[in-house]
This record gives structure tokens, sequence and C-alpha cells, in this order.
């Protein structure tokens, strides 16, 4: 199916006389005839729901749909996009290890990497993207286990090269990693590009309606974990009677241990009605992503011939650095989202911010309705100037959210908020 079909078929498809809409079955827990059934759920030997902290069958048809829809083999919702990165690292990573990212990315995630991470006494070493092989490569260590990279950075809005660091990953027996919360399944798959992992804030497009706060892992089920750097794969979990992961799972070993491990221990698994709600935005999601795109090319052009705006980053302008890699990798459209830099720097962001009236200042992004915000004083207020600098942060820089209005309302109200600048 066409991802426009899979995001309305994928995952739930029901029987005759069953609901045509996918049901919420909230419920904590599921009834069992024999004891021993419930014994091979803990076992791994059967496959099935007893308790709704690792699985919940609404939860699973949008596992199921979301997987599809990236072209894995599996996922795992979480509870936010920080959750579904925090198991993912966590899943192949331990005390004395480290990891490689790139250093433009979420401001949220770089804390989470360069703080929480580092109190666990796991590394993440920071590359430039833009770096060359050779230098990517000197940032290895013996003790390395993944790579990890934003198709979309937030908010810097730069177009990762995803085959660079797949093939650097893979040279190193590593996986790749990529958080692909801008782009959506529905204008880049990046496990086409050879990306081994996949996670999204689902918070944010696929959701779409501001409705529900999620995550999610997808696993594309091709890497090869039997290469001796991953024992916690290859080895026996000792928690589950000896299991070993690749011997019993084979291509969604990684994507089992997350639930049945990492999951079990952390609880960060969403409720019935969260993945219910995120549902509904997928089901729209490929439509959506179209529309969002066009406002936003509209939104882009036209804030380019401003003399209020010193620059504007959007992979659709000829001008942008990423222009000739959003071809290649985002052939359908860059998102919603686009940079903008207002000039004279942070007080004349503030003013230009404070004088919208259709669109929203919240800490939020990717809506339906469009929103701004000023990531130097508000999400990425914890980095330094250096970390700024680094995520290609400048102090007048304003994060645009293009919603679904019509264009002529949302330029109106850009153009007399500039008015006040």
């Amino acid at each position: 199916m066409k991802i426009e079909t899979q995001a309305l078929h994928a995952g739930y498809e029901p029987k005759n006389g069953e609901p045509r809409a996918l049901p919420i079955y909230q419920s904590t827990t599921y009834k069992y005839d024999k004891t021993a059934d419930i014994g091979a759920l803990f076992d791994l030997s059967a496959s099935g729901y007893f308790y709704s902290r690792i699985g919940n069958p609404t939860v699973d048809a949008v596992e199921k749909k979301i997987a599809e829809m990236e072209g894995g083999i599996g996922a795992l919702c979480t509870t936010s996009g920080q959750a579904a990165n925090l198991l993912a690292v966590l899943n192949i990573c331990s005390a004395g290890d480290s990891f490689i990212a790139t250093s433009t990315i979420y401001g949220g995630t770089i804390n989470l990497f360069a703080v929480t991470f580092k109190r666990f006494g796991i590394e993440c070493i920071f590359v430039d993207a833009e770096a060359s092989e050779e230098e990517i490569q000197a940032a290895f260590k013996p003790n390395t286990r993944l790579v990890f990279g934003e198709t979309i950075a937030n908010p810097a809005i730069c177009v990762l090269d995803i085959e660079k660091f797949a093939n650097i990953a893979h040279k190193n027996g590593v996986p790749f990693m990529i958080d692909n919360t801008f782009a959506t399944p529905a204008l880049c798959r990046p496990i086409d590009f050879g990306a081994d992992i996949v996670t999204h804030s689902t918070t944010k497009y696929m959701d779409g309606h501001a409705l529900q706060v999620g995550g999610v892992i997808v696993d594309a089920g091709k890497f090869d974990w039997t290469n001796g750097k991953f024992p916690e794969l290859t080895e026996p979990d000792e928690s589950y009677h000896g299991v070993r992961y690749v011997e019993n799972f084979g291509a969604a070993a990684f994507i089992t241990k997350a639930r049945v491990q990492l999951m079990r221990d952390f609880g960060v698994y969403p409720g019935a009605i969260n993945a219910f709600l995120l549902n509904v935005g997928l089901e729209t999601l490929p439509v959506r992503m179209d529309r969002y795109c066009r406002n936003a090319e509209a939104v882009a052009e036209h804030l380019a011939q401003s003399d209020k705006i010193e620059a504007v980053s959007y992979p659709t302008l000829p001008t942008d650095p990423y222009h000739e890699r959003a071809q290649k990798y985002l052939p359908k459209g860059c998102s919603g989202v686009l940079a903008i830099t207002i000039k004279g720097g942070r007080d004349a962001a503030m003013r230009f911010m404070d004088s919208l009236k259709l669109a929203s200042n919240e800490v939020h992004v990717a809506d339906i309705r469009t929103c701004v915000l000023h990531p130097a004083s508000e999400t990425h207020r914890q980095l330094t100037d250096e970390q700024l600098v680094a995520a290609g942060i400048n102090p007048g820089l304003v994060r645009v959210s293009v919603g679904l209005e019509n264009i002529e309302d949302i330029l109106a109200d850009l153009d007399q908020a500039l008015a006040q600048v």
C-alpha cells in the first residue's frame, strides 16, 4: 500500500461486524483461562497482552501502523519523544559506553544526551553534521555503540546527509539512529537510506492537533547484532529465563528487547486513549503534510523578500545551503517548519512575536495552527552560548511552524507583526 492508504488502513483490520474505527481498549489487564497461558507470556514463548505497562491492543495497532509507514518491522510507542530516544539509546548503551550525535539537534535531546546520560556514565560525542567522513571517523572510540542524527534539525532546519552517517556507522559496526519527527514518513523514510532505528516525537506532526504527548521507536530489522559488539542482544537475559534476543526473535531482536526489558522496567508506555488520538492524526498525516509544505514554501518565499528579515532557513529556497540535499531526501517537501532571523536580534524578535495575532507564541511545533517560538529565550535557554552557535541558533532566530490556515491570512499576520519591528 502507498502511504496515504497505510495511514488509513494499516495496523487495524476489523473483522465481520467489528467496529470500523480503532476501538479504545481502556484496560490495565487481561483475563486468561489457564495459568500456563500467562506463564507462556512471561516466558516470551507466546504473544498476547497481560499488562498495559508494556502492551495494549489499541497501542499495538498504532505501533503496527507506524512501523508499516516507516518501512520497519516493528515499533514501540512511548509517553514522549524524549522517552523514545531514552529507551532506544539505553537498549544498547550502558555505563562506560559512548555514542556519537550531530550537534544540530533539538535542545531537549542535547540535554538528555550531554547531561543526563553523562550521569549514567554514558558519553555522548557531538560532531558537526557537515564534518568530513574523516573527521567523523576520528570521533569513534572502541566503546562507541551508535550514531544519532535528525532528518530535519530542530530548530536550525538543517537537512542531514542520511546516507553519509549511515555508511560511517555501518563501517564501524554500529547502528545509525535518526529522529524523523519533522519529516515524518510522509516526506522521508530514513530506513530507505540506511537508517537502522527511527524515532519520533509523535506529539508533533503525527498527532498534528496538540492533543497528546507521545513518542515511538521503529526498528528497521536490518542491522546485524551478531557482530560481537552487542552481547546484550546475543547473550542470555537472566531476567527472562536466559532468553537470547537475536536467537529467539531474529530481525526483531532490538525492538523486542526494548519492550520486554526496558519498557517493563521504565514503564513509559502510553495509554489507550493517547494512542487512539494519535491514530486520528495519523489517518490524515499525508494530506496534512502536503498542505503544511505548500504553506511553508509560500511563507519562506514571502519573508525572504522582507527588509526586516536577516535570513530565512527553509530547504526549498534555491539559496538555502540544504536545497540540493533536500531534493534527494525530501522531494515531496520539507515540513511546515522554517527558521527566520529578525534583524535587530533578541529584542526585535520578541517584539515581532508579541505582535502576532493569528500565530500563537507557544512551546510547541507541528500543530494544525500556526505557532512561533524563540529558541534562545525559551526551549534552548539551558544551552551555553557555544552550544547555541553549534546548534545554529542566532539570538534573533524565530522558529515558525506554519499551520493549515489560509495562506493569505498567515502572510497578513506575519506582515503586520513585522511592521512593529
